[in-house]
């Protein structure tokens, strides 16, 4: 084959998307190659001939410049309204310009599995991979999803109703249906981002992970030395910092132990809470109209955020933080709404898992696992630290409630007891009310 002599171009608009590729195609001219135009006579050796060249070069640079700004226009105004205009993710189905994308009856149940298996924290993202397959997830082309692929997934808050922009970094409310909620959402993310211990350890300790230093915030490290663990702050600032796993132990045992319930306080709170249930419809439908007005307000707030980053009072940067957190607790608010509306939570109901699982705490972390007494201490404690020898316990903030209360010994008399539980009650169903979940789905 012969070698080519020069280049021929349809037109002079297709050669120069931007000035930059004029710029390129001019010292190709000036270095002799012959470039010619099918649509346009045009002697690009002559001055003239490159004056007027170089003149439709910037028209249609000008051109393709607008074109982008309106079709960016297009997509954002989309995505004010709620319309997600890029193709739908996997677990989704398109259903044309201007529509909201609708769950897919095959793929949609699988990745709501995705998202409900990885925030067990008993799954890796490869053996995941597998199972979903198993269950028959595949990707756009119909093939195996890919370990970034299913990163992609567990990461994309689509799922939970928001859509998030990567180019811009700018979030907005999705008019289409919520496939999970935002709090097996941010479960996950906790997840993926380290912030829940999740790997396999050669040597499972039993408080690995579990307890930090007070002096430099690490979580201590723990060791075999003559047939006892030890728990250790490796950082050269605290020295010191060790504490035997029997301390530990026992220190936890105690905790456990003042969350039990005696059996007068046992019958007591079963009867309150009888009451609670039956009172619920009444009750349900005060919450229900508070949450509403929460999200009006939040609503509000979205608005006067709007309207500050229009009147150039808030830089971009503040401004799409703000509006991101807000949109997040709107959805959130939005997913307990519906979840009253549709009875799924009850917060009797809830109350009760509590008050049963607070009562059998102790009994139950002596009958579980390692993994599974783990599980248990994340949903009772909180920032659990050690402070040279000593480990401060402590639990969240409901668990807190009933173990600083003044314990029945049920000997006491009934009235005290009352002086006692009703208000411990009360402050319980307010943790709840306010949106409290207890997810027992690790102890499982």
């Amino acid at each position: 084959m012969g070698k080519a002599q020069g280049v021929v171009i349809h037109k002079i608009d297709r050669s120069a998307r931007n000035l930059k590729d004029w710029a390129d195609l001019g010292e190709l001219i000036d270095q002799g190659i012959e470039v010619h135009f099918a649509n346009e006579s045009l002697d690009l050796h002559s001055r003239g001939g490159r004056l007027s060249a170089d003149i439709q070069a910037v028209v249609a640079a000008d051109y393709i410049r607008n074109l982008r700004e309106e079709a960016k226009k297009g997509i954002y105004g989309r995505l004010k309204q709620g319309f997600y205009p890029l193709r739908a993710p996997i677990g989704y189905l398109d259903q044309g310009s201007g529509k909201a994308k609708t769950i897919d009856p095959a793929k949609g149940p699988v990745i709501r599995q995705a998202f409900e298996l990885y925030g067990t924290g008993q799954w890796s993202i490869p053996t995941l991979m597998d199972e979903l397959y198993r269950r028959g997830l595949r990707n756009h082309e119909g093939g195996r999803v890919t370990r970034n692929g299913l990163h992609t997934i567990l990461r994309n808050p689509f799922y939970t109703g928001v859509m998030r922009i990567m180019a811009s970094g700018e979030t907005y409310l999705g008019n289409h249906e919520a496939l999970i909620s935002k709090s097996l959402f941010d479960r996950v993310q906790d997840i993926l981002h380290g912030r829940v211990g999740t790997r396999v350890y050669l040597n499972d300790f039993l408080f690995r992970r579990y307890v930090k230093c007070s002096g430099c915030g690490y979580s201590l490290i723990g060791e075999r030395q003559k047939g006892h663990t030890y728990y250790r702050c490796h950082a050269k600032t605290c020295p010191g910092t060790i504490l035997k796993e029997e301390a530990i132990a026992a220190t936890v045992a105690e905790g456990l132990r003042k969350l039990e319930f005696s059996c007068r306080e046992k019958a007591y709170l079963s009867e309150r809470i009888a009451e609670l249930k039956a009172d619920w419809i009444k009750d349900r439908e005060s919450a229900l109209q508070a949450m509403k007005i929460r999200t009006e307000q939040v609503i509000e707030r979205l608005n006067r955020l709007t309207d500050a980053y229009l009147d150039q009072a808030l830089e971009k940067e503040m401004f799409e933080e703000r509006k991101t957190a807000l949109i997040h607790e709107r959805r959130t608010l939005e997913d307990q709404i519906r979840d009253y509306e549709m009875n799924r939570r009850s917060v009797p109901e809830e109350l009760q898992k509590f008050v049963e699982l607070a009562s059998n705490a102790y009994s139950l972390y002596q009958d579980a696992d390692p993994a599974k007494r783990r599980r248990l201490l994340r949903i009772v404690t909180s920032n659990c630290r050690i402070t040279t020898k000593t480990l401060d316990f402590v639990y969240q903030t409901p668990f807190r409630e009933i173990a600083a209360r003044e314990k029945d010994d049920d000997g006491g008399p009934s009235k005290e007891m009352r002086l006692t539980l009703l208000p411990l009650l009360d402050r319980l169903l307010a943790v709840f009310s306010d949106g409290f979940e207890l997810d027992l789905s690790s102890l499982d």
